[in-house]
């Protein structure tokens, strides 16, 4: 019974060890089991940060890049150097271009204000600035504007397929609308002081003028140079959007609404309309020819 009684005891305390968990599986490792080992392991060090001067360099590059590829392929700053384009545009303004839509076939039209490279002979007797080393990284960068190339800003009156024309004292007439272009030219300017044209702008090429008349050495003074007075599409670099500075100078340049008359297209689409009309009766008229001489040779 001795032996009976030892043994029906050791059974429930066998039983118990099990309940306590002295059979479970590393699975099951509780809250305190954790803590323990985090606490064998030590504190972790933090992580050393790199000092602000060992990533200035790398900062800096990336901020170069950018600007870089944003003048090359976004928006690049040109200074205004003259009063040819003024009210819309001040001596000294900065302004900012469009380079991108060009990159997509966007090609210049009529109203818009343009920034081009000298088409030769343009600019010809006048010296640009000389600026120092920092001017001109900044310049190449995009981060002032362009100081050292020979480039000009002036408004489209007329693209490629358009007939422009202008008596003394009178009004620009383009495809055969008078243009009313008080909104935008300088007051008291008259919109042409000599008579010019009728011009027919070629294709790919556009005529452009200042908006202080009497002070812009546009299109109307370059008509011996090759082109006719004339500007390459080639030669625009994109269109001035924005005047970025000074602040109280802020605007946008939109296209005029007088450019956006339907007569415009109307007589321009008129010639090539005409031509269809006649090539489509020219063999209309052969054909009565034909009949009639062999209504003849058969008397």
């Amino acid at each position: 019974m001795a032996v009976g009684a030892r043994s029906g005891h050791d059974e429930p305390e066998k039983r118990a060890d099990e309940a306590t968990g002295d059979g479970v599986t590393g699975d099951d490792v509780t809250g305190d089991e954790v803590s323990h080992d985090d606490a064998a392991e030590g504190p972790r060090a933090p992580k050393k940060q790199r000092s602000f001067w060992k990533e200035l360099p790398l900062l800096v590059g990336i901020a170069l890049v950018l600007a870089l590829l944003i003048k090359t392929f976004l928006v690049q700053a040109f200074s205004i150097p003259s009063e040819s384009m003024m009210n819309t545009l001040q001596k000294g303004d900065r302004v900012l271009v469009d380079k991108l839509t060009p990159w997509f076939g966007s090609e210049p039209e009529r109203g818009e204000v343009v920034v081009f490279h000298d088409p030769g002979g343009w600019l010809e007797g006048q010296e640009a600035p000389k600026p120092n080393v920092v001017q001109k990284f900044l310049s190449f960068i995009g981060l002032m504007p362009s100081a050292e190339e020979k480039d000009l800003i002036k408004r489209v009156i007329a693209v490629g397929g358009d007939t422009v024309s202008c008596k003394e004292g009178g009004k620009v007439v383009l495809n055969g609308v008078a243009l009313d272009e008080t909104s935008y030219l300088y007051p008291g300017s008259v919109p042409c002081q000599d008579s010019f044209g009728p011009i027919k702008v070629p294709e790919g090429r556009i005529w452009v003028m200042g908006d202080n008349r009497q002070n812009s050495l546009d299109s109307r003074f370059h008509q011996q140079l090759p082109g006719g007075g004339t500007v390459s599409n080639d030669e625009v670099v994109g269109r001035a959007v924005v005047i970025a500075w000074p602040v109280t100078r802020w605007a946008t340049l939109p296209v005029p609404d007088i450019f956006d008359q339907p007569g415009l297209n109307q007589a321009l689409a008129a010639a090539p309309v005409g031509a269809a009309s006649l090539a489509g009766a020219l063999p209309l008229v052969l054909w009565r020819r034909k009949k009639r001489t062999a209504g003849h040779t058969a008397e």
